[in-house]
């Protein structure tokens, strides 16, 4: 695995990259005014534009759903990449060369092996296409004409095919000067007595690429009977290909998942040639592995694990079709989306399913009907008799146990209660609390008793120009909205001085960072607030804005936060002239309220004690109360001076 990129490098990427022009290459923008840009978002559907760019901050937001972020954060959005897959390909188009920590090897070497082997690949590719159309491949056309496929869906999959000869590959990949060595680890080749030959020969190809569209390797068809190997053949483990971190047709349908919120798992290449063409492309595929954890991951960054997202697995009815589906559902509960399975009729795989019955029978296969889960149950209970007490225990036993794994509680109670038909008990509460049992029970084991939320930093700062005094508060951490649209004044001048301290700091600083956590009424913006002060303050600003930024950014508990930080980074002022006056008026409306909401609370607490109050206590209070008001009364008189 590659060691963390180094930070400076990170920053240097960020710097180097404007985000307008990364934009520009997604969408149209035009001038929003105040140096801003503005266009339709990519995130979501919208009429008029609410997605903004600022250029000279680096960052994007868009006011209709709330993304925002900078320029890495757009890359791994649009693109479905990893934070280090987003700063490499930022970085090799700067033509910055990276550094890595913790890993353990030389990092220009790695860095340039990449890049040596993902062309090795590309330059492979395009001999194998090439092939294809040579008299020695007709074997190979025939084979998919007879599925289905003709010329176009061969050129649209980029599928190939390797001469049947030993080193046609090599020696053509050598012409192109690449090295033996790269040959060899790129999978392309292997050694044989005299040197190098070609791994695959004689086969139909498909390009398996990465999220990005990057070829990392390849499956292999077996065309002939004297051909003793397997019937497929995938690219052995190289530093670019890992088959359980790969998915056959993931470049083709990574949109598509992300806008459907949807993904069709298949079992091999011309089942998710097959799928595309009958306008189901969503459809990916494993390449030679089960479906595991890390395909899990792959597919958990397209849905966004949104609530109402679906995956649904196509397998085949047989006994390693229904193994395969059981293997699958002991990862189910990792995804957020709803799973299901689709199994064709006479257990016809997709491409089968198509030559037979056409596109519309594909489309009808993949829509949702049978949840995993339920397939699974079935599968269970089926291995026992249920004639019989023991049987009906021993299924029971086993089948409760996948019930419980459902998150769901009402969900979990409803299949509870369909288990008990399928076992045939009929007292459906004795199964019921059954698996709440084992679902308590497994929470017990694995629970470490630690909550998900991020504590605050406890006390608000204390005024160090003798203002009012704080109270100990804890920082909001889950707002119960992004950007709040409220028409209080207090609030809107909350959100004004948190705009001059993110966007011009140097109006602001000092007195901004004397301000405590809780002079901010409305808790998104307490939050706010509280990751301004992580990141070193408003002060940390009147040096590189961007970084200042970054630090903000990172500073957030959570999307949510963050989102706003984004937000108030790039949203105009309401006045027309930004200069020290008007920082001014919004220093003092903010610090005046929330002495006037301390005078309040301490005469409050008075005339609720009445005469419970010790005299000591009194004459504390009534002199905190006289010289909040003075203090009061100075904001006023005198403005920002009295700070």
């Amino acid at each position: 695995m590659a060691g963390r990129i180094n930070d400076d490098d990170v920053k240097a990427v960020r710097d180097a990259v404007p985000i307008d022009s990364v934009v520009s290459e997604y969408l149209q923008l035009r001038n929003a005014g105040g140096g801003n840009l503005k266009g339709l978002c990519p995130f979501h559907d919208e009429k008029s534009p609410s997605f903004q760019v600022s250029p000279g901050k680096g960052l994007f937001h868009c006011f209709g759903c709330q993304e925002g972020g900078d320029t890495i954060a757009f890359v791994m959005k649009i693109d479905h990449l990893s934070f280090s897959e987003t700063v490499e390909r930022l970085a090799a188009k700067a033509g910055i060369t990276l550094r890595y920590e913790e890993g353990g090897y030389n990092p220009s070497h790695q860095r340039g092996e990449r890049i040596r082997l993902i062309e090795a690949h590309q330059a492979a590719a395009e001999f194998y296409v090439h092939q294809l159309e040579s008299p020695e491949a007709e074997i190979g056309r025939k084979f998919l004409a007879e599925r289905g496929f003709d010329q176009d869906a061969a050129t649209h999959f980029r599928v190939g095919y390797s001469p049947a000869g030993w080193d046609h590959l090599t020696r053509y990949l050598r012409g192109k000067g690449f090295s033996d060595k790269e040959l060899i680890t790129s999978g392309l080749s292997q050694d044989g007595r005299r040197g190098p030959i070609d791994r695959f020969r004689g086969r139909l190809m498909w390009p398996i690429s990465d999220t990005a569209g990057e070829i990392v390797g390849f499956g292999a068809r077996k065309l002939r009977d004297d051909d003793n190997g397997p019937k497929y053949l995938n690219t052995p483990e190289t530093p670019v290909y890992k088959k359980s971190q790969v998915l056959y047709g993931i470049d083709l349908a990574k949109k598509d998942i992300a806008k459907a919120s949807r993904a069709v798992v298949v079992e091999g290449y011309t089942d998710v040639m097959a799928c595309h063409l009958a306008g189901v492309t969503t459809a990916i595929a494993t390449c030679g592995t089960a479906f595991g954890n890390d395909h899990i991951k792959i597919l958990r960054r397209l849905l966004m694990d949104n609530g109402s997202a679906r995956v649904i697995f196509t397998f085949d009815g047989d006994s390693a079709g229904q193994k395969a589906a059981l293997r699958a559902f002991e990862d189910d509960q990792k995804f957020a989306a709803e799973t299901y399975i689709a199994i064709a009729p006479d257990n016809m795989d997709p491409c089968d399913l198509r030559l037979a019955k056409g596109d519309d029978a594909v489309r009808d296969l993949v829509e949702p009907r049978t949840p995993l889960f339920e397939f699974a149950l079935r599968q269970i209970v089926g291995r026992y008799d249920l004639e019989t007490p023991a049987g009906r225990a021993a299924a029971l036993d086993e089948a409760a146990a996948v019930v419980a794994k459902i998150k769901t509680s009402s969900v979990q109670r409803e299949v509870a209660v369909q288990l008990a038909g399928l076992v045939g008990i009929l007292d459906q509460e004795f199964v019921v609390h059954r698996v709440a049992q084992l679902a308590r029970w497994a929470r017990d084991k694995g629970g470490d008793g630690r909550g998900e939320g991020r504590g605050g930093r406890g006390p608000g700062a204390q005024d160090r120009r003798g203002g009012a005094p704080h109270q100990a508060v804890q920082a909001p951490t889950a707002p119960s909205g992004p950007a709040l649209n409220l028409r209080s004044p207090a609030h809107r001048t909350e959100r004004e001085l948190l705009k001059l301290a993110l966007q011009k700091p140097v109006l602001v600083s000092p007195a901004f960072d004397a301000y405590g956590v809780d002079e901010f009424t409305a808790p998104p913006y307490a939050a706010v607030r509280q990751c301004i002060e992580e990141a070193g303050g408003a002060e940390r600003g009147l040096g590189d804005n961007r970084e200042y930024l970054v630090a903000v950014m990172d500073a957030a508990p959570n999307n949510t936060v963050r989102s706003l930080v984004t937000e108030l980074a790039v949203e105009v002022f309401i006045g027309k002239t930004i200069d020290e006056t008007y920082a001014g008026m919004q220093l003092v409306h903010v610090r005046l309220r929330a002495v006037d909401r301390r005078i309040n609370d301490v005469q409050g607490s008075l005339a609720r004690l009445g005469s419970n109050v010790a005299p000591e206590d009194l004459a504390a209070a009534q002199n905190e109360v006289w010289v909040l008001q003075q203090y009061a009364q100075s904001l006023r008189a005198k403005g920002a001076d009295a700070l």
